[in-house]
């Protein structure tokens, strides 16, 4: 299982936000590439970037420090926020970003991912966002009236093969991932899962790991490394032993 640092953009700064609120927002860095070095350095095989602005506007925004920070770093880069249409992607993957996360356009357009997985396959993640049992689009804003199952279910389907699932509450609030859901929704639907939303602790990374036969294969941590509650280097050597015990006191 991999533990995947989250960098998320906003107004071109390395900003998180509690529960998906844009007007509740704590920003780390003015220099989000830095954020991304550190981040290699401390052993991370992948980063996962996030265009805040892009997801509220419906199109990507922060490009600049997008571009900055694949020049910086050696290691992929799974990218999203306002990715909707065919362009978009192609736009993406010609700035060398290694996979795309699409959200709202797959939810309001689903006769379009038959396209995007005979072009792209496995470059592409799909996110699977929920508040309440319900599926979030437009930047978290608007809920359909799909649970998480169903839909996942559904791009099963149709091709998709990788999902991260957010429990939309949880997230940035360090109060732990929806276990529960995330696994039900790996053995309904046999896609591979990264969970993301509320990863508070190497607690948290351990109860994961015991998913991973499940199809849990990584797991995206932001709040948590920013505060100090989780050390990168530490959480990565942890998942990857094939005991946990004693980790969690080390």
């Amino acid at each position: 299982m991999l533990v995947i640092p989250a960098i998320d953009l906003k107004d071109g700064q390395c900003v998180r936000l509690r529960s998906g609120k844009k007007e509740d927002v704590t920003i780390y860095s003015s220099e989000p590439w830095k954020i991304a070095q550190k981040w290699q350095a401390a052993g991370a095989q992948i980063l996962h970037v996030i265009d805040l602005d892009g997801a509220f506007s419906g199109k990507p925004i922060n490009l600049a420090a997008l571009q900055k920070i694949r020049q910086t770093v050696e290691i992929p880069i799974q990218f999203g926020g306002g990715i909707r249409s065919y362009s978009d992607i192609q736009k993406m993957l010609d700035l060398g970003i290694d996979r795309l996360i699409l959200g709202t356009a797959v939810v309001s357009s689903p006769e379009w991912i038959q396209q995007i997985v005979q072009n792209f396959g496995d470059k592409i993640i799909i996110a699977i966002d929920a508040r309440n049992g319900k599926i979030a689009t437009e930047g978290w804003v608007q809920l359909s009236d799909e649970s998480p199952i169903t839909f996942a279910r559904k791009l099963s389907e149709q091709g998709i093969r990788r999902v991260i699932y957010t429990d939309i509450s949880r997230d940035g609030m360090l109060v732990g991932p929806n276990f529960d859901m995330t696994k039900e929704i790996a053995i309904q639907s046999n896609l591979k899962i990264i969970a993301a939303g509320g990863i508070s602790s190497l607690a948290d990374l351990e109860k994961l790991k015991q998913l991973e036969k499940f199809g849990i294969e990584g797991a995206i941590v932001g709040r948590a490394l920013y505060e100090g509650q989780i050390d990168l280097a530490q959480a990565i050597k942890c998942v990857s032993l094939t005991s946990y015990r004693g980790c969690i006191k080390s």
